[in-house]
């Protein structure tokens, strides 16, 4: 379980096509988003399909339904958005260029604190990407196991995942699977990193050896025009839906987003990823800035630490660290010469529990 808010090909665009999606063996009508649709509207659509339907089949019990026909019919009208159930694709084109190998992982939980709780479900693909094209390759392979967490499943966890005490009793992970699937992982991926991430060190040390990314944290998904980061919302805008709340399915849904084209610059989510996780980043503290500046402070997207008892915010690169400190030293400390600490945080340690490296900056 992950916390609801996190603290902050084009092939059909998103990881599946209708030809890899078996014919169901009953009737699947997909879900239908209605938007301001007046009841005319949805008449003027749906009557002459039933009429056809109707004359052309002799009982119900034999009719044939269309249901993609159905689908494709409602989505070409202006007051319907169609989704699609998402179809996890486990193979792809072989590769034509260098590659990258990552891990697309998610976890359940016990709960929120992985000093306290559990992992009681991991799931992992094991992904090979084209750098040329930012899109899987090869084969996918699918690690997805339960685990026993020596404590009774809250009744909050079961509700939001499904997962019961009788389903984990006796269950332990696979560790020597988990542990032949990091061989070689260039990148490990999470939607909210910073909670998957301590999880797994705690139960696997082996992942702090690896480089990770946050697809929540690490790509603006406001400015690629997006309303929410949360996964099922970015599915919905992709036109797909998924059993959430599982993580296997959570993986094959950001695996799925991910593969989609992004709107600033027409590359992949997983590209993306793969740069940002070669550019460390930064955490600034705000040190022995005055009192009166923290309104001011709060207002530019700074946190209060209260253990530390400082202001602090985080940067993506050298070149927006190196504006903050000139905005601190104009804004925050008028000008005066001034000692601020900074973080950098590389991809071995970003969203671990673990410090980055170190040291001041004279404004």
């Amino acid at each position: 379980m992950k916390p609801p808010n996190p603290p902050a090909s084009h092939q059909l665009g998103f990881g599946f096509d209708d030809a890899a999606v078996a014919e169901p063996a009953m009737p699947v009508v997909p879900s239908v988003i209605a938007l301001k649709a007046p009841a005319a509207a949805i008449a003027a659509i749906t009557e002459p399909i039933i009429a056809k339907l109707a004359i052309e089949t002799p009982t119900e019990a034999e009719l044939p339904v269309d249901a993609e026909a159905m689908a494709k019919v409602l989505d070409a009208h202006p007051d319907f958005r169609v989704l699609r159930r998402l179809a996890p694709r486990l193979m792809f084109p072989p590769a034509t260029g260098p590659v990258a190998t990552l891990l697309v992982l998610d976890t359940e939980t016990t709960g929120l604190n992985p000093a306290r709780d559990k992992v009681v479900e991991l799931a992992l693909l094991r992904v090979t990407v084209d750098l040329r094209t930012g899109q899987p390759v090869g084969a996918v392979l699918v690690y997805d196991g339960l685990e026993d967490p020596g404590m009774p499943m809250p009744d909050e966890i079961i509700a939001i995942t499904g997962i019961t005490d009788d389903m984990l009793r006796d269950q332990l992970l696979d560790e020597a699977e988990v542990l032949r699937l990091l061989e070689g992982v260039d990148l490990v991926l999470a939607h909210n990193a910073g909670f998957d991430r301590p999880f797994v060190e705690s139960r696997l040390p082996q992942f702090a050896a690896l480089n990770w990314a946050c697809s929540f944290a690490d790509i603006d998904w406001k400015q690629e025009g997006r309303g929410s980061a949360k996964l099922t919302s970015l599915a919905y805008d992709l036109g797909f839906f998924y059993d959430a709340h599982r993580a296997e399915m959570d993986c094959h849904a950001l695996l799925a987003v991910l593969m989609a084209s992004l709107k600033t610059t027409q590359a992949s989510g997983l590209s993306r990823l793969i740069e940002s996780a070669l550019t460390p980043t930064f955490r600034l503290q705000a040190t022995n800035a005055p009192f009166d500046a923290k309104d001011l402070l709060k207002a530019r997207g700074y946190r209060w630490d209260g253990a530390q008892k400082v202001w602090h915010t985080r940067l993506g690169d050298a070149s927006a660290l190196a504006l903050e400190c000139e905005w601190l030293k104009s804004a925050v400390y008028a000008g005066r010469s001034s000692r601020v600490q900074v973080e950098e945080l590389d991809a071995k340690t970003k969203y671990s529990a673990r410090p980055g490296q170190v040291g001041w900056r004279e404004l």
